[in-house]
């Protein structure tokens, strides 16, 4: 590969997240806000690294038996193309060469993230694991990807659930959790079909000075019934964590704290609190499957 398509510093770490192959484990937590990386990993026995480079903040250790890496990646599917990429790298090309390695690598990686309930049977401070993430972002459309015909087929079936899915100024694709991951986690969030969005307002159907023309489909989801095609709720990471990592052939799971519901128009005021029992949540499943 050349240099400008795998880009590497001078001491031949790989670029934005500034890591060596050997620096990070095989079960990755990503969290969003560069602030809760120090927050899981002060729950691990050991931390044998900590890396700063931009916003993006890596600390490898291991709790009980398990290697566990966390890293922030910011806000949004654009760090999310540089993080999954970027990580992917590192255990799947061989630097030296700049070939992809004979042995293919399966990185895990799990999400634990903030987002906002879209019904009102989703209370705050509860935990949703998202099965499906409906992107609304357009990144998977820079890739050459085959189409899935039982995504596909399940894509039809949100679309026609929800008509006013059609009405917006993008195409929403469909992306999937790992099903190994889902059943390690669902017995303790409820499930749901996330709309990934590209922006916190507009996009989310927020109004400060400016119209949103998300209004309607909110309306809609809101008011329909919850069932295996219901769009449960908003983050911006989501469907760029799933179909990446689908198509890298790595395993990906979207865990949420619910900091905001939005048909009751109620925000959390115990977030610390939400955010610290999902995070001992996803470490403890994490050392029962070792």
């Amino acid at each position: 590969m050349a240099s400008a398509e795998l880009i590497l510093s001078p001491n031949a770490r790989i670029y934005h997240l500034d890591l060596l192959p050997s620096e990070i484990s095989s079960t990755i937590i990503l969290v969003g806000d560069p602030g809760r990386v120090s927050q899981v990993s002060k729950k691990f026995d050991k931390v044998f690294l900590q890396r700063i480079h931009r916003e993006f903040i890596t600390h490898t250790g291991i709790i009980g038996k398990t290697p566990v890496s966390v890293l922030s990646t910011g806000i949004g599917t654009d760090n999310i193309d540089i993080v999954i990429n970027e990580l992917d790298a590192l255990v799947n090309i061989d630097f030296k060469t700049g070939k992809p390695k004979d042995t293919h690598t399966t990185l895990t990686f799990i999400r634990i993230g903030t987002s906002g309930s879209l019904h009102e049977s989703i209370p705050i401070d509860s935990f949703l694991l998202n099965t499906h993430s409906l992107g609304l972002d357009n990144l998977l459309s820079f890739y050459d990807v085959e189409i899935n015909q039982a995504l596909e087929a399940f894509n039809m079936k949100i679309h026609a659930k929800y008509a006013t899915l059609g009405q917006l100024p993008v195409k929403p694709y469909l992306t999937a959790a790992d099903e190994s991951l889902i059943r390690l986690f669902k017995d303790d969030m409820q499930t749901g079909i996330t709309l990934t969005a590209p922006g916190f307002y507009g996009a989310q159907g927020r109004q400060l000075r400016l119209r949103s023309r998300m209004r309607n489909l909110l309306e809609t989801i809101a008011n329909a019934d919850r069932e295996e095609t219901s769009i449960t709720n908003f983050e911006m990471e989501t469907s760029g964590i799933y179909g990446l990592s689908t198509l890298l052939n790595h395993k990906a799971v979207s865990c949420n704290a619910i900091l905001a519901n939005r048909p009751l128009n109620i925000f959390s005021q115990k977030v610390d609190e939400s955010i610290e029992k999902l995070i001992d949540l996803v470490l403890s499943r994490l050392i029962k499957e070792e």
